[in-house]
């Protein structure tokens, strides 16, 4: 094992232990490819299933995973194309078995912090879906709470400002303005500290994931 690989395992076991403090279930796999395989594994045949607009879950490719195992039901949002048809689709979300999504940030005692633009993930995280699945790659733990929500707002807003390509101030010079811009995607800011139905799992991956 690498001085590497060691402090990622210790530092997974750490967010585990606190997550568990806050009733959240969480499991550490060094490589994707073992995060896939949990993945699927913490989804039960027959279960219905879709995602949040996360880059992680996609670059892994779990959609395709879930897809082919042909025992599930998977409410496919990449498939769908107007307006219209991603509303429908976004209220769907509340009332599957299933809900996969990742982390902006999480710090080391647990808490896990998202910013949205819509608003439709951070609010499938807090109510609906029977379980949410949030995978995380190691790369988005940060200290302290402060620090993930700089992490969030410095670092993955402007990120995904560029990737949407909307005309943002951070699509300048790449740092967060705290801005009301009118194509703001960082309208609705969320931390999820308990899971008292114990309705959130995390699995953490010993890789650099997402943004």
């Amino acid at each position: 094992m690498t001085p590497q690989e060691s402090r990622n395992e210790r530092l997974a076991k750490t967010v585990i232990r606190n997550l568990e403090r806050r009733h959240i279930e969480g499991f550490y796999c060094p490589t994707a490819e073992e995060a896939v395989k949990k993945v699927s594994e913490l989804i039960d045949d027959g279960s219905s299933v879709t995602w949040g607009g996360t880059m992680t879950v996609r670059d892994l490719g779990i959609p395709d995973a879930l897809r082919n195992r042909g025992t599930l039901e998977v409410l496919d949002r990449d498939l769908v194309t107007t307006a219209e048809e991603k509303q429908a689709m976004y209220i769907r979300a509340f009332s599957t078995d299933v809900y996969l999504t990742s982390a902006n940030a999480i710090s080391e005692d647990g808490v896990i912090v998202n910013i949205d633009g819509n608003g439709n993930r951070v609010a499938a995280i807090t109510w609906g879906p029977k379980k949410v699945i949030f995978v995380v790659g190691l790369n988005k733990v940060a200290q302290t709470v402060e620090a993930a929500l700089s992490r969030a707002r410095g670092t993955v807003s402007p990120v995904n400002a560029a990737r949407f390509d909307i005309k943002t101030p951070c699509q300048v010079d790449g740092v967060c303005h705290n801005c009301n811009s009118p194509e703001s995607i960082c309208n609705y800011v969320h931390f999820l500290r308990n899971s008292p139905r114990r309705r959130h799992v995390v699995v953490l991956v010993g890789e650099s994931l997402g943004y």
